[in-house]
């Protein structure tokens, strides 16, 4: 009994790692060879203006469309190919708590019958509040 308790804790474990792993390196590659052309730099300069309203440095941008877009492992692959303060990591963490995946947990909202608008609309306002608000509480602390 003990035993096949660890066989099969180890084999969900590592089913898991694997899983994981499938998202992670693949985004932290690809985030890593962008930052070798001009493609980062130009995110970053294009978004720092939208950014610094939380408190976060242009390439903050990648992690929060990529957190959103696909899954939170997507956006923690990207915060380690990019160098972040622990601060904006933070922030960043806070923001997506409320709005991670937003496509895939939309259409499941959908299915339960709850207005799609609305349903955004909160995920993505709350986000905004958090990450205004972390980040004015990030300059007073940081």
């Amino acid at each position: 009994m003990f035993v096949n308790s660890i066989k099969t804790g180890c084999k969900k474990g590592i089913e898991t790692t694997w899983m994981l792993a499938k998202v992670i390196i693949p985004v932290y590659f690809v985030v890593t060879f962008l930052q070798h052309t001009p493609v980062i730099q130009w995110i970053a300069h294009t978004f720092k203006p939208l950014m610094a309203i939380f408190n976060l440095s242009g390439e903050a941008a990648v992690v929060l469309v990529l957190g959103n877009f696909l899954n939170l492992y997507a956006a923690i692959g990207a915060i380690k190919a990019i160098s972040l303060e622990p601060m904006e990591i933070t922030i960043i963490a806070i923001m997506l708590s409320f709005s991670h995946s937003l496509l895939i947990e939309t259409a499941v909202t959908k299915k339960l019958g709850i207005s799609v608008g609305k349903i955004i609309a909160i995920r993505v306002g709350l986000a905004v509040v958090a990450g205004i608000i972390m980040g004015r509480v990030g300059t007073i602390l940081w």
